[in-house]
């Protein structure tokens, strides 16, 4: 932490030559069409670079150089009309400023290291945000009509430098059976009492739903941010939630308690748009005893010792018995989905798995079932599981019969790469674009910028 505290110091007192030279605390250095691009940009820019460990050779032609790329793409996604979920920008700024708090140790020494309060810090990384998805959103656009056929991967595979062809790692599959410990009667009536009584406050005045989100919700994604959840329509919520948030009229009044799989949540109307709606929330999660865990393991090594009798099959154990509604139609095997919409694979490198399921994994043989053990799951839930290691795919070079996927994004994001550069060449040749005299003495990645 103190190496990342000190890199932010260092980057916070330096400005750039140019800059240092004439004394100017800020200044236009380029401009791209109608956008200037400032010198406070760019330093923000390599702050932000820095403080992820993204260090350049030279900041001051290479951050520049990109930013007037992405406005660039900013001016073609206004042509293109690109959507921006509001949602996903809420969630970023939440998500940075809490690792930014984690990392400098409170909120004190964040705002005095980015002179920024820090609503006005979310505010920058939500405009970060905004920026990332029209940017990904005309590359979506230009990389749309692109397609590569298995006769073009192979082709590509056999003229492939052999020192070039990418080693693949270690992957596993894993298939799962998971038990959901019960919850007491009287845990579930403490909460319900805690968001009746939470609830009865605001809709008599006497506090705020967004006060009461940050005290008592442990949604730690919208808990910072009062409970607000960003525009977002039907299909983005889970179906409990979903209809009884759109179901609010009155911004003023609390909704009933709602159950989903994530606990317990009362919500409040923000402003309806169109088919979306924008919401408060809080959540709070019934505590489960120890006992409640220890009767799920039970239960799961009962059922492994079972399977190794071969009364019954990890299958069929799965299909019928597993809490687990993700996986128990694909008979306990997990998938997940890869970048770029390409399809699920059941196929795990062992660092894409939850900590747990892969501590357990790591010894195991092909065909092993693991003891009942307690984890984690991607929605936040404690769960306990059984696992059996199905297959065990050792490191080797990727070839077209096991590793089409693979080959195939590499011929797919080299053409997408070059219709990107394609794209940008002639948008720099069309495009009024001025420099600063001070920062032209540069080697850009493009040529044009100078004219």
């Amino acid at each position: 932490m103190k190496k990342t505290v000190l890199l932010i110091l260092l980057s916070l007192l330096t400005i750039c030559p140019a800059a240092a030279q004439t004394n100017v605390v800020d200044q236009v250095v380029w401009v791209v069409g109608n956008e200037p691009i400032l010198l406070s940009e760019v330093e923000e820019a390599r702050i932000e670079m820095e403080r992820h460990g993204q260090i350049m050779d030279d900041p001051y032609c290479s951050i520049p150089e990109q930013i007037a790329i992405q406005k660039l793409y900013i001016h073609q996604a206004e042509l293109d009309s690109v959507d921006v979920s509001e949602s996903y920008a809420i969630q970023y700024a939440n998500e940075m400023v809490n690792q930014a708090v984690m990392e400098l140790g409170s909120k004190e020494n964040v705002e005095i290291l980015y002179h920024r309060t820090i609503p006005q810090l979310r505010e920058m990384y939500k405009d970060f945000a905004r920026t990332n998805q029209q940017v990904q959103g005309v590359k979506n656009n230009l990389k749309k009509d692109i397609k590569v056929t298995p006769a073009e991967v192979r082709e590509y595979y056999k003229h492939m430098n052999p020192d070039s062809i990418p080693m693949i790692p270690m992957k596993v599959e894993v298939q799962i059976i998971t038990s959901q410990p019960h919850v007491s009667r009287a845990e579930v009536m403490r909460v319900e009492e805690k968001l009746k009584s939470i609830a009865q406050r605001v809709n008599a005045g006497e506090t705020t739903f967004a006060t009461q989100a940050r005290l008592w919700s442990q949604d730690p994604g919208t808990a910072v941010n009062g409970g607000e959840c960003g525009f977002r329509k039907r299909n983005q919520f889970v179906e409990e939630f979903s209809n009884v948030a759109f179901s609010l009229t009155d911004p003023k009044k609390v909704s009933k308690i709602v159950k989903t799989e994530y606990g317990y949540h009362i919500i409040q109307l923000i402003e309806k748009k169109d088919d979306m709606a924008n919401v408060r929330h809080i959540l709070i999660k019934p505590e489960v005893s120890d006992s409640a865990y220890t009767a799920c393991a039970q239960r799961l090594d009962s059922i492994a010792a079972d399977i190794r009798a071969e009364k019954f099959s990890f299958d069929d154990a799965a299909l019928r018995l597993s809490d687990d509604k993700d996986t128990r139609s694909n008979r306990g095997l997990m998938y997940k989905r890869n970048e770029y919409g390409a399809p699920a694979t059941s196929r795990f490198e062992m660092k894409d798995l939850p900590q747990d399921i892969a501590l357990a994994v790591d010894t195991m043989k092909v065909g092993d079932i693991s003891r009942a053990f307690r984890y984690t799951n991607e929605k936040g839930q404690e769960m306990v599981a059984i696992i059996r290691l199905k297959n065990r795919i050792e490191p080797h070079k990727a070839t077209p019969v096991d590793d089409y996927q693979v080959l195939n994004d590499i011929v797919y994001n080299e053409r997408a790469e070059a219709k990107f550069k394609n794209w940008i060449t002639e948008k720099i040749k069309n495009t009024y674009v001025r420099i600063s005299p001070d920062w032209r003495g540069c080697k850009f990645q493009y040529e044009g910028w100078i004219r």
